[in-house]
């Protein structure tokens, strides 16, 4: 579990030159033949449309963006052929891409699995609802989308991608135990105030929720900033402090625990001193549906069992991954010979993503979603495809196998 953000981010630990590419035949994708490829091309045309007008930066491990928009085009013209179908939108991801494993090993890649939370909601605070979920402060500055506040930023630690203004300094931001001790209170930041501190802590992990609101209207958030402190794992430190065994933990146990535990929970959620801020999305400004995901950092609105988050700094955004897991995923579907094997779109990204082959799973919005997404963390075969005629000029230790 990862909070979503836009890019751009800090750079990754994770040494791409130290990652050996390795070209494949499709012949080598067990399962290739029996995925829906044209509801993984529907999920690459929704990138395709944004890649159009708003073209997405080159990464690392050399999938090169403007030939990528170049094939999301040739995508959205296929599309429009009434012969499209299962078989030839096979044929056109053979045609236009090849695909390229980062490493010797299959399944040498990890994915975990994410979701869009649905909660309860108030847009006023009652006896109920008095949990807050905050809109972004404006003393809050992105070091990375201003150059000019990086260098007045010298003086604070480098990890740090977003700082507080005041007055003529930058400081570090309020962490999460400052915030909710009342850091921001009496600012109006309020966008929105829910039941539970443990459902809002979740909804920052995720990075984004669906609010159920009196009378029936939905309000739906996404992740519009954060305090900059980096993210803590609180099931780790469980794990590490020898409270739940390791191998237990999941999204679902850590919740009951938190619950089961209310005081000895708000300590540890504060550990993770990283604080997200939401803004408002509407359907009419992203072609947002009630079938559809948030929008992610990508821009677009993500897929349930399509979309998929990885490291942006060495995957560029809309660059299609086939996966194929050592076991199947109960209630996600797209499973051949008791594995799950599905062409994924790079639509998304978060802080707990990191490497060549590691990925997260977005599975849908709700209950039922999270209940998925919880127990999803296997190994897979982690193989990314390349637009073909840029295929030859991959860098960083390119070899055929």
């Amino acid at each position: 579990m990862a909070s979503r953000n836009p890019e751009p981010l800090p750079a990754s630990p994770y040494p791409a030159s130290s990652a050996a590419l390795h070209r494949l035949s499709f012949s080598d994708l067990t399962g290739w033949q029996q995925d829906d490829h044209l509801a993984a091309l529907h999920c690459f045309a929704v990138s395709a449309r944004r890649m159009e007008h708003h073209p997405h930066s080159t990464k690392a491990l050399g999938t090169d963006a403007d030939e990528l928009r170049n094939t999301g085009l040739k995508a959205l013209e296929f599309l429009r052929s009434p012969s499209c179908d299962g078989e030839t939108a096979r044929k056109f991801f053979e045609t236009e891409f090849v695909p390229m494993r980062a490493g010797d090993a299959p399944l040498s890649g990890f994915v975990t699995g994410y979701f869009e939370p649905e909660v309860e909601a108030s847009l006023v605070r009652t006896d109920r609802f008095s949990w807050p979920l905050l809109r972004r402060p404006d003393d809050l500055v992105d070091l990375d989308r201003d150059p000019h506040e990086k260098n007045v930023a010298e003086a604070l630690p480098k990890h740090l991608r977003f700082a507080r203004k005041a007055g003529d300094r930058l400081v570090e931001y309020w962490d999460r135990g400052e915030i909710e001790s009342g850091a921001l209170a009496d600012r109006g930041l309020e966008l929105a105030w829910i039941e539970s501190p443990v459902d809002a802590f979740f909804i920052h992990i995720q990075g984004s929720a669906r609010l159920s609101l009196p009378g029936g209207k939905v309000l739906r958030v996404s992740y519009a900033g954060k305090s900059g402190h980096a993210y803590t794992s609180i099931g780790k430190v469980l794990a590490d402090e020898g409270i739940l065994p390791r191998e237990t933990i999941t999204m679902q146990v850590l919740r009951q625990w938190l619950l089961d535990n209310r005081e000895a929970g708000r300590e540890l959620m504060r550990r993770n001193r990283s604080y997200i801020f939401f803004a408002e999305t509407t359907a009419d400004d992203h072609a947002v549906g009630a079938a559809t995901g948030p929008v992610a950092a990508a821009g677009v609105a993500l897929t349930p069992g399509r979309s998929l988050a990885v490291d942006h700094h060495l995957h560029s955004f809309s660059t299609p991954v086939w996966l194929s897991l050592a076991e199947s995923v109960p209630g996600l579907g797209g499973s051949s010979q008791g594995r799950f094997q599905r062409l994924m779109i790079a639509q998304d990204t978060g802080s707990a993503i990191i490497g060549p082959s590691r990925g997260d799973i977005f599975t849908g919005s709700g209950h039922a979603a999270g209940e998925i997404a919880g127990i999803i963390r296997h190994k897979t075969d982690f193989i990314f495809l390349v637009p073909r005629e840029k295929s030859g000029n991959v860098q960083h230790g390119y070899r055929s196998s």
